[in-house]
């Protein structure tokens, strides 16, 4: 079911950048999502032969056994997994403003913000050793909070649409932006994440609820979304756009 409403959001999103784009004239959109997907492509091969299973395995584990926080307080079904969702997103937060401050995992997520051009596509550009990582930490995460694997799912599930949406080239009018970041991040508010100057690349990590930034003080805004610049400075080069490009992002220098 992830992976459907995952491939539905996608095409609905590519659909209306289309139509209402923030940005007009990029003529190489098709060549640009090529790119995108066939990194996202190689990702979901790499979590699926090598992850799928053991986050399954986990789960279960630890739900045999009674381990993590949530085995041991007496919350309802429903109110437990409310819990679990708030926290696996505040993880999820942490761990973003991680990749930002953490120079070996900052080399990694600079292939996601190296992209020039921001729109739906971006949402699967993302170095597959940063995919192992976090893989990696949510094998530690879920025996630790008592997740099941269904909890995960679900979080997963919501989680999806919502980041296509958030990277898309869709113009999205400030009125309807403005209500939605009370609660949750909007398209105006993620793309300030994306801009070339780095105190706002450095803002705005959260990926479900918007209040996280808001509490970490890293909440920021750009009043006009017209006037940004996406990537960043390090990778003027179009050989970075490149696949072959994206998977060597890590090994350049970091800038001081």
């Amino acid at each position: 079911m992830k992976t459907a409403v995952e491939i539905i959001a996608l095409t609905l999103v590519f659909s209306l950048e289309s139509f209402f784009p923030l940005f007009m004239g990029r003529r190489h959109r098709l060549q640009h999502a090529a790119r995108n997907a066939g990194i996202g492509f190689l990702n979901v091969i790499v979590v699926a032969f090598c992850f799928s299973g053991l986050l399954a395995l986990d789960a279960v584990w630890a739900q045999n056994r009674g381990i993590g926080l949530f085995y041991l307080l007496p919350f309802s079904p429903w109110f437990e997994t409310l819990l679990v969702f708030l926290l696996f997103d505040l993880w999820m937060y942490v761990f973003h403003r991680a990749n930002h401050q953490v120079p070996f995992l900052w080399r990694f997520h600079r292939a996601h913000h190296s992209d020039t051009e921001v729109d739906v596509t971006t949402a699967l550009r993302f170095h597959t050793g940063e995919i192992v990582i976090s893989s990696a930490f949510k094998v530690l995460l879920i025996p630790l909070l008592g997740m099941s694997l269904g909890q995960l799912l679900l979080y997963e599930t919501c989680l999806q649409p919502l980041i296509l949406f958030d990277h898309s080239n869709v113009a999205l009018p400030e009125k309807w932006d403005r209500p939605l970041r009370i609660l949750i991040v909007s398209p105006n508010m993620h793309r300030v994440h994306h801009s070339q100057w780095r105190t706002e690349t450095d803002s705005n990590y959260a990926s479900i609820f918007s209040f996280w930034d808001r509490m970490g003080r890293t909440f920021r805004r750009r009043e006009d979304p017209h006037t940004l610049e996406y990537g960043l400075p390090e990778f003027p080069d179009p050989s970075w756009q490149t696949l072959g490009g994206i998977l060597k992002t890590p090994l350049a220098p970091l800038r001081s």
